[in-house]
This record gives C-alpha cells, sequence and structure tokens, in this order.
C-alpha cells in the first residue's frame, strides 16, 4: 500500500501515491501531448554519483550544477544559474506531477459518477 497524498477526495478515490496512471495519457486532450524522457543518461548519473533518489527528469541541470560547483569550488556563487535552473525544474516537475495526481483524482471522481448515473 502506497503513501497518501491529496485530500479526502484523493482517499475516497484509493488514489496513493506511487500509483501508476490509469487512464490514457491522451484522454481528454484535443492535441497530442509529448511524452517526457530523461535528458541525462544512466552512465553520466553512476560517473558523477548522483544519488537514485535524485535521478529524475532534472538530473542533466543537476550535473550541470555539479560540475560548474567542481570547477569553481572556492567560489560557488559562480554557479548560481546552474543552481537557479535546477531549482526551476525541480520545482516545474513538481507542479507537473501535482497536476497529473488531480487530473487521475478528477478522472476517477468521474468514472464513478458515470457508472453510477448508468
Amino acid at each position: 500500500m502506497g503513501q497518501i497524498m491529496g485530500s479526502y477526495s484523493a482517499r475516497e478515490v484509493d488514489l496513493y501515491m506511487d500509483d501508476k496512471p490509469t487512464f490514457e495519457p491522451q484522454a481528454g486532450f484535443s492535441y497530442q501531448r509529448k511524452p517526457r524522457e530523461m535528458i541525462a543518461n544512466e552512465a553520466d548519473l553512476i560517473s558523477a554519483k548522483i544519488p537514485i533518489e535524485y535521478r529524475d527528469y532534472c538530473a542533466h541541470h543537476l550535473l550541470e550544477y555539479q560540475s560548474c560547483r567542481y570547477k569553481n569550488m572556492p567560489m560557488l556563487y559562480k554557479c548560481a544559474h546552474e543552481k537557479h535552473a535546477y531549482l526551476t525544474c525541480e520545482k516545474d516537475d513538481y507542479v507537473l506531477r501535482m497536476k497529473e495526481f488531480e487530473r487521475e483524482r478528477r478522472l476517477r471522481l468521474r468514472e464513478r459518477r458515470v457508472v453510477s448515473v448508468a
């Protein structure tokens, strides 16, 4: 059983944080959604010793930030741009995941309403 995330209505439809999407990713969209892809490859992440919990869709920004820190060690302020790019990517990723979670919750509620009316 996964962790509970969200409001009461998320728990009401048995939606947990680790659940995979149960609906078609293109359902309800008039345009073709582009699937998300990892930009950084696994070999680079392993060689940079990036921990597994940080190997997400923003890992390529983290690699740039870590290499900048290595090159400019005592003067880390020179890596402000790379740090900002990484933190912005993490925030955008969080917002996207929350939107997908909310979409899943709403589609489950809609499915329940449609089944109860029929």
